[in-house]
């Protein structure tokens, strides 16, 4: 209604349980919870919009990508996010975050760089009229 676009809910297929300790890269597909401890990189296999949700008991020791990433536990290591970052009143996020758009709760902690990534694409290469061509540094 009102021209909002009908979106399908984001459901989490992969749950690393509280107590579960996985060590080596990680790469899932749809939604990601983890309430135990990754100690390795957390990728999403897929071009698809991917989920992770890192809980108060979750704790990840290595690089995350997602395109919408919720961070109530800890992460230590870089953060890439292309669409949304969540970091509510919990969250401690330990390395540099590379985001479009964040939402940060009183009481979250980053130790280190917020890097805003714009999602306009500009071309490396530029055509002169002359005829030649240019490149961005």
């Amino acid at each position: 209604m009102f021209g909002n676009k009908s979106v399908a809910p984001k459901t989490i297929g992969t749950l690393i349980g509280n107590g579960t300790i996985l060590e080596g890269n990680l790469s899932y597909q749809g939604g990601l919870r983890i309430d135990g401890t990754v100690k390795g990189d957390v990728r999403c296999a897929t071009a698809d919009a991917c989920m992770v949700v890192v809980s108060e008991m979750g704790h990840v020791e290595g690089e995350v990508h997602a395109a919408h990433l919720v961070v109530s536990g800890r992460i230590t290591g870089p953060v890439h996010v292309s669409e949304l970052l969540e970091l509510q009143p919990k969250a401690r996020v330990t390395g540099d975050v590379h985001y479009r758009a964040i939402e940060i709760h009183q009481g979250a902690v980053v130790e280190g760089r917020l890097i805003y990534q714009s999602s306009d694409k500009r071309p490396a290469t530029l055509k002169l009229a002359a005829g030649g061509a240019i490149s961005e540094p």
